[in-house]
């Protein structure tokens, strides 16, 4: 049975001091919590800080991830890192197709694909990002959207898709307090892991997170859903206590 995975994306947020005593708070206590050591844990930093996290989590459990990577492997495209070039600070994990990409910067589908490519290319784990908008989620195109979205990561990946992990965030939840209820979480995870099925017999290593609000109240109910397997979490992550709870209970 595979561990649930917890990844925080700490979006545009940090500092080396606050870093330095957010990840100090946060290995205090999963040395205290032996139970945490049944769920893996992550955190995807802004690519400044990579190389002080790097020095940070060493030894401590924690795995290191990137927001974003680049759809190019180098060249003149300022302000773009390459996944080599993630790969030199140990990272493990790499954010792709999160919504705020795609809504304010326009990325794609097919750009998400390549992406993915990239980091599984370098040997990282693409975290791949799906989800609908409210407008979407409102007039009932969920799953059309949630498939046509894993479907171009899946037809870009096909041979190595059981090497992702998906995460489920439907975007009117992000940042606004809102959440979906467990079994409509548990509804679109199921569509996922059945369309992974379909392209791959090791669809069940493949962790599908939920990524929208979890949080230190909800995150039980919501792990305790049979497609859930972890959290890609916002806010909380940048909380050691909200962080904390969240982790220990993917670890139950």
């Amino acid at each position: 049975m595979k561990q649930n995975l917890i990844a925080g994306n700490w979006k545009m947020n940090g500092g080396l001091a606050a870093n330095e005593a957010l990840l100090h708070e946060l290995q205090q206590g999963l040395a205290r919590a032996l139970d945490s050591k049944h769920a893996q844990v992550a955190v995807c930093v802004p690519a400044v800080y990579l190389s002080q996290m790097q020095q940070l989590v060493m030894g401590s459990g924690i795995d290191l991830g990137a927001q974003d990577v680049s759809t190019h492997e180098q060249g003149a495209y300022t302000g773009e890192t390459s996944a080599s070039m993630l790969k030199d600070f140990a990272v493990r994990y790499v954010i792709v197709g999160h919504s705020e990409r795609r809504q304010n910067y326009g990325e794609t589908d097919a750009q998400v694909a390549l992406k993915a490519q990239r980091a599984l290319s370098a040997g990282m784990t693409p975290i791949v990002c799906v989800g609908e908008t409210l407008l979407e989620h409102e007039s009932g195109q969920t799953e059309e959207v949630v498939k046509r979205q894993l479907a171009a990561v899946i037809h870009a990946n096909g041979h190595c898709i059981s090497e992702i992990v998906v995460a489920y965030e439907p975007v009117w939840a992000i940042g606004t307090g809102k959440t979906a209820t467990p079994n409509q979480a548990q509804e679109v995870h199921a569509v996922l892991r059945a369309q992974l099925k379909a392209a791959t017999p090791h669809a069940e290593r493949v962790h599908i997170l939920y990524g929208g609000s979890m949080n230190a109240a909800n995150a039980a109910e919501l792990l305790s859903q049979p497609d859930i397997d972890g959290g890609l979490i916002g806010g909380a992550s940048l909380k050691p206590a909200d962080f904390l709870c969240i982790i220990a209970a993917a670890a139950r």
